[in-house]
């Protein structure tokens, strides 16, 4: 027999080979006690027992508590990067709008102030027009003052006698005297409402004769004829011949009939009222 026969085993059993038993108070915190029974070895073999820790269910809330709070703060980081990228949208935006209402502002300032250059330019032009227009008028008065003059006859265009007009003329001169008293509508064609050229186109239209609607195109019909030598029936202009600005027609006697302007209406005034710049004959 060896002399080793009845010494006890010291040998740990492999715990793959053992069953355990689990006798915790987690609920309580305590420890619990595994007791190990070897499944092979000698009968009188020392039982070996082992003491091992278990987790409390304090220390489980505590670790769930820690993972709730990570995940958490992980959300939170995640929501502020949120907010922030958000904000530095909102802030891209609202720079992009202002630098584009800037730029907007800046062309509405440029064209305001070309409209402004532009009606400028066209005001002078104006002035510059009428008072060419004046100038002609000024200066076709002096000619019939010095051609009357020169004549003998001491009179001017105004004080000349009384012409029957006959024919054509005739008709073209009652039409225009029959308006006397109408409105003046700028466009105006009649029958009881006339702008310049309108009037003179429908009295000539009296005479079978076909004039065109514009003032400059009527004036740049016929043949030009001084203003010392008129006839009734002829028309009358103001401004250049082939750019004239209102027309009118002559009735004898140093008188014309026209439509004026929304003050006045259709008149019939003395030449010396308001010279015109030339006439034409049509017939």
């Amino acid at each position: 027999m060896s002399h080793t026969a009845h010494i006890p085993s010291h040998r740990k059993p492999r715990r793959s080979a053992s069953k355990l038993a689990l006798r915790a108070g987690v609920a309580g915190g305590v420890l619990g006690t595994i007791a190990v029974a070897g499944a092979a070895g000698p009968a009188n073999a020392e039982p070996v027992t082992e003491t091992i820790e278990m987790p409390t269910l304090g220390s489980l809330d505590a670790g769930s508590g820690l993972a709730s709070a990570v995940a958490a703060s992980a959300e939170a980081s995640q929501q502020e990067a949120l907010d922030q990228s958000l904000q530095s949208q909102e802030d891209q935006a609202l720079q992009k709008a202002a630098k584009d209402a800037k730029k907007a502002k800046a062309e509405a300032d440029r064209k305001a102030e070309a409209e402004r250059a532009e009606k400028a330019r066209a005001k002078a032009e104006q002035e510059r027009k009428d008072a060419a227009a004046r100038a002609s008028r000024d200066s076709a008065r002096t000619q019939l003052t010095s051609t009357s003059n020169d004549s003998g006859t001491g009179s001017s265009t105004n004080d000349a006698p009384t012409q029957a007009p006959s024919g054509a003329a005739a008709a073209i001169v009652a039409f225009a005297r029959a308006q006397v008293g109408d409105a003046y509508v700028t466009g105006g064609t009649g029958p009881n409402s006339w702008d310049c050229s309108g009037l003179v186109q429908a009295a000539y239209r009296q005479a079978n004769i076909d004039l065109p609607r514009i003032s400059y195109q009527q004036s740049s019909m016929g043949t030009s004829v001084s203003l010392s030598n008129l006839q009734p029936g002829d028309i009358l202009y103001w401004g250049s011949r082939s750019g004239s600005y209102h027309v009118a027609i002559y009735v004898g006697g140093g008188k014309y009939v026209g439509a004026q302007n929304s003050a006045t209406g259709v008149v019939e005034r003395s030449l010396d009222w308001d010279m015109p710049s030339g006439a034409v004959r049509l017939f």
